[in-house]
């Protein structure tokens, strides 16, 4: 059963905050200006939510203003929907939003852009503003980004137990003959009775199904002693959940055992090497040895572990921190990512066991405590 108290949504406080934490950096980088889209950034910087489309909608930040930028026709949506207070600028549909952007902007100095614009707005602003001007603004709003305030661990920490309990309530339903679209289906429903949001996604692979890391097309239908993949996760005022069991219904094949209790090490591994200054890259490492140690891999070679070990979570299902090899970015107190080292046996099945974590002064904690055995899912 689900005990844990929903947490509080994200306050206007905190995004003003932020945006004093965006200034001072661009301060420092000698910015002028920054232009966020219709992304996770626009949502974490002013709590305004929507949906990309061809059409700019985001925000212009200087060091005195916030300005919302705006098809004509969604002004009026924009007004209607949460968001820190700012004026709203209106562009029509036979207009060029860059060149309100530019009268906008100073006449010169440098335009931070959103990392996640689509290339379409870079290339209009790039005739509007002159290449020269325009930058990456990646580095700064996902440095802020990378570390999670105690409001948004708890709103993970929330999100992530709801999905623990969908997946015991789908390990609950399963029996041989069940189609996976039955399980979507009901996972679905689950979280939206528990979260009163749907699944952001839903992976459930039966047999040899379960060695796709994303899944196979098609409906599949479970057979008796078939291995049982479930990868899902909801949102909670935007922050994302991402958990994974492997398992089967009754005793497991000597194989399945031997490489579930493989993947159960590899996953205790990354947890293990997770210290406070370490590279990102270390935790990738710290479970390829483990595979390595039992003849697997190395390196991306099947069997073994294909993809990196994890990924960071918030506001997008994967984000900064990346659990992957050559990523130096040193461990910081508030990051957050999942813990998922899978092992691939080609033709047969895989297990992947994904847990999320995060650091705290001590190291590093679980958000939800790893399965038990390749029968037990939950502990």
């Amino acid at each position: 059963m689900l005990t844990l108290p929903r947490p509080a949504a994200i306050t206007d406080s905190e995004r003003r905050q932020r945006l004093d934490q965006l200034r001072s950096a661009m301060e420092r980088e000698g910015l002028s200006a920054l232009l966020l889209g219709s992304t996770a950034s626009l949502r974490y910087f002013t709590g305004l939510s929507w949906h990309p489309s061809e059409r700019l909608l985001g925000a212009l930040v200087t060091a005195e203003t916030l300005t919302y930028i705006a098809p004509g026709f969604e002004v009026s949506r924009v007004e209607s929907l949460p968001h820190l207070s700012g004026e709203i600028r209106a562009w029509q549909e036979d207009e060029n939003p860059a060149t309100l952007v530019r009268e906008l902007a100073r006449p010169s100095g440098r335009l931070a852009l959103d990392d996640a614009l689509p290339l379409s707005a870079y290339h209009a602003l790039a005739a509007a503003f002159g290449s020269e001007r325009l930058v990456d603004a990646s580095p700064l709003l996902r440095g802020l980004r990378l570390t999670k305030s105690p409001a948004e661990i708890a709103l993970l920490a929330y999100g992530i137990a709801v999905t623990l309990e969908v997946q015991r309530r789908a390990h609950r339903l399963m029996a041989p003959g069940i189609r996976a679209s039955e399980v979507v289906h009901f996972i679905d429903e689950q979280h939206r009775e528990l979260a009163g949001s749907p699944s952001t996604f839903c992976i459930v692979s039966f047999g040899a199904a379960t060695a796709l890391p994303h899944g196979a097309e098609g409906d599949q239908v479970l057979e008796p002693d078939d291995p049982i993949l479930v990868d899902t996760g909801t949102e909670i005022d935007g922050y994302q959940s991402d958990l994974t069991r492997t398992y089967v219904l009754d005793d497991p094949t000597p194989d399945f055992e031997r490489i579930w209790t493989i993947e159960r090490q590899a996953q205790q591994a990354v947890f293990e090497a997770a210290h406070l200054g370490a590279p990102a890259s270390a935790l990738d490492d710290a479970a390829r040895a483990v595979l390595s140690a039992h003849g697997l891999g190395p390196d991306y070679q099947l069997p073994g572990l294909p993809h990196r070990a994890g990924h960071g979570l918030g506001l997008e299902i994967h984000e900064s921190p990346f659990i992957v090899r050559g990523n130096a970015q040193p461990l910081r107190q508030g990051m957050c990512f999942s813990n998922e080292p899978m092992i691939v046996v080609p033709g047969r099945f895989g297990v992947r066991l994904e847990d999320a974590m995060h650091m705290t002064e001590e190291g590093p904690c679980w958000f939800t405590s790893p399965a038990k055995s390749p029968t037990e899912p939950f502990a």
